[in-house]
């Protein structure tokens, strides 16, 4: 079984950067894949940026050439950098961890672009 923890959400202008950090507790945490998801208010969730045990990594269109994915296997972590955020980004953000038929989630860190 594998914990997530989100961090590092809060309150950003747009323009602004920040960056979140998925702590993973469990064994084996090098063979999931590791997801990046997020839920604005009325919205289903929608994945935002995912990445391989390989390392390969994809990104939602909306995000391309604005967020980087990417994970520390031997620190068993997972970030997610956001730079020019814009108000549209406002959601709560959660970490995914997957493999074969099961997957895991954390609670979740609120992300709000405003001025």
């Amino acid at each position: 079984q594998v914990q997530l923890v989100e961090s590092g959400g809060g309150l950003v202008q747009p323009g602004g950067s920040l960056r979140l950090s998925c702590a993973a507790s469990g064994t084996f945490f090098s063979t999931y894949a590791m997801g990046w998801y997020r839920q604005a208010p009325g919205k289903q969730r929608e994945l935002v940026a995912a990445i391989t045990s390989g390392g390969s990594t994809n990104y939602a269109d909306s995000v391309k050439g604005r967020f980087t994915i990417s994970r520390d296997n031997a620190k068993t972590m997972v970030y997610l950098q956001m730079n020019s955020l814009k108000v549209e980004d406002t959601a709560v953000y959660y970490c995914n961890a997957a493999r074969r038929t099961v997957d895991y989630w954390g609670k979740g860190t609120l992300v709000t672009v405003s001025s």
